[in-house]
């Protein structure tokens, strides 16, 4: 692929007949304005999106982005890499808000006070991106970033809002947290990564899980596996934009308006047609996220 190409946005795919909604998205990380990423999804058959938040300035931006479009829904939290930074600093500056300070565990409850806030607004209908990430967090952050998953899982339960976990090479301790807090009444697992077996655990579970553009990946047979056993009334579709992009456009950046290209593919690995999993994947979100 040249690489001008990269720059290129991918083409409109065509659009789906039953509309669905894009369970896990990063506006505010995008190019295009909010109006624009809308507009463009609609005419494709994407007329809802779950913006999410990754950290204190994202979970408000979402909030507010929320409350002044009706196809947006929030949710709002601290990314389990956030949380470490809070509590031991951040000296390299990976995040977006620049090099950091050590906060220690009073500078975290004050930002989980934060998040509590947001939650329980009502155009705010999920407490996510939250969970473990032991890709990026060494075993020194892990104490703040499983403290920080537990407040959140909390927060959800008394608000009465969806979880959205974020669990990157974290399976085991994820699943085994839920169990031990007692997950809340509606659990999402975005970009679901484990294989099968996860997800037969996860469907005995009732948790919600949102395939995204990696399942279209060639190496990726272990999640079109978990895709073939999870129950088609547990399955949502997201983006997880403006990573993820689907093949055959991986590399570009991803937006709300592919969907329709990652749930073509899901279709033809649950042997449903795209109408139908259109049908299931619009109610699964709605029933997900309480909208």
């Amino acid at each position: 692929m040249a690489p001008q190409d990269k720059n290129t946005p991918p083409p409109l795919p065509e659009p789906l007949r039953v509309a669905v909604a894009d369970s896990h998205t990063h506006l505010d990380m995008q190019e295009a304005t909010v109006e624009e990423a809308l507009a463009k999804a609609a005419s494709v058959g994407v007329t809802t999106v779950v913006q999410v938040g990754c950290d204190l300035a994202g979970s408000r931006w979402a909030a507010d982005t929320a409350a002044a479009h009706d196809a947006v829904h929030a949710t709002v939290a601290l990314h389990p890499n956030e949380a470490p930074r809070i509590v031991l600093g951040d000296p390299e500056g990976w995040s977006r808000q620049g090099a950091r300070e050590p906060g220690g565990d009073a500078a975290l409850d004050a930002a989980l006070d934060e998040i509590d806030a947001l939650a329980a607004l009502p155009h705010v209908r999920g407490v996510g991106e939250t969970g473990l990430d032991h890709f990026r967090t060494g075993p020194d952050g892990m104490a703040a970033q499983e403290r920080s998953f537990r407040a959140h899982i909390e927060i959800a339960k008394r608000h009465d809002k969806a979880l959205v976990i974020h669990d990157r090479e974290a399976h085991d301790d994820v699943l085994r947290i839920l169990r031990e807090e007692g997950a809340p009444e509606r659990t999402v697992f975005h970009c679901y990564s484990g294989d099968a077996a996860m997800a037969e655990i996860c469907a005995e579970a009732g948790y919600f899980m949102s395939f995204a553009g990696n399942v279209t990946f060639k190496n990726a047979q272990p999640l079109r596996d978990a895709l073939a056993v999870a129950p088609a009334e547990l399955v949502l579709v997201e983006t997880d934009a403006p990573f993820l992009t689907p093949a055959p456009y991986r590399g570009r950046a991803n937006a709300p308006y592919l969907i329709p290209v990652t749930l073509r593919a899901m279709a033809e690995v649950k042997g449903l047609t795209e109408d139908a999993l259109a049908t299931a994947v619009a109610a699964n979100t709605a029933r997900a996220f309480g909208y």
